[in-house]
């Protein structure tokens, strides 16, 4: 889960500079956590603690209101902070990347693919109910559970094409020159794993879903989170960032993969 919250704090302080440079400076100073990683830590914290309980969701929606209203300024999209507020919150039909971001966890803790799709779906649709919404989710944490159950980015490829009519065939470098800012899933979420599967080590991963120039943070996050299944963190990367938690999150973090 690490993977997923290096990728969000490296992409905090490009995600609305539409850079379009490899080489930029990995974790300059102003490196933050975002919105990305405080909903991953929630969904981490549900999947943890309501296994007795088969995960209601319910209990996701009270965790992740907790965990949002505690860090009021993590960079939340405007309709998902309004639901973070709400007394009685309703999902709103959003296609937006939003349930992608949180759902890495998911991957990590499934035992089969098909619980891994389950669990995505109901973590996306307490809020992004629409079917891209959904979709979104669920192709990131199957991602997330072959790499880390051993399956080749071929079969990763081939599965996630299949499955959800993403076009994975396409290049960086072809698509980078005409990307736009793009917080949909269908316009962000093909393009992340794409860096996955054509990022060499964790470290490229990233600075390619960066270098994007589109919602850098979401991208990186996701990107990330499928990398770091089968890509080892540099020390110093997982240092840098562990040194911006705060001590909940960190707890989380270190609790959730014991």
């Amino acid at each position: 889960m690490i993977g997923a919250i290096a990728g969000d704090i490296i992409g905090s302080t490009y995600e609305f500079t539409e850079q379009k440079r490899y080489d930029f400076e990995l974790l300059p100073q102003g490196s933050r956590f975002t919105d990305d990683t405080v909903m991953t830590m929630a969904v981490a914290h549900w999947l943890r603690e309501y296994i007795e309980e088969d995960h209601p969701k319910d209990k996701l929606v009270e965790i992740m209101q907790k965990y949002g209203r505690e860090y009021p300024f993590a960079g939340y999209g405007s309709s998902f902070n309004c639901w973070l507020w709400c007394e009685n919150p309703q999902p709103y039909n959003s296609w937006g990347n939003g349930a992608a971001m949180r759902v890495s966890p998911v991957g990590l803790f499934a035992d089969t693919l098909d619980e891994a799709l389950d669990l995505a779906k109901r973590t996306a649709e307490v809020s992004h109910n629409h079917p891209a919404g959904i979709a979104g989710a669920q192709a990131v944490a199957a991602s997330v559970w072959m790499a880390n159950h051993g399956h080749s980015k071929d079969e990763i490829r081939d599965y996630i094409q299949c499955r959800f009519n993403y076009d994975l065939t396409r290049t960086v470098d072809e698509i980078r020159p005409a990307y736009q800012w793009d917080v949909s899933c269908q316009g962000s979420v093909p393009e992340s794993i794409i860096c996955f599967l054509e990022g060499k080590d964790f470290e490229d991963v990233v600075r390619l879903a960066v270098s994007f120039g589109g919602d850098a943070d979401t991208m990186a996050c996701i990107a990330g989170s499928i990398a770091a299944c089968i890509y080892p963190i540099p020390k110093w990367i997982c240092k840098k960032c562990e040194d911006v938690l705060p001590a909940q999150l960190l707890c989380e973090l270190g609790t959730f993969e014991c």
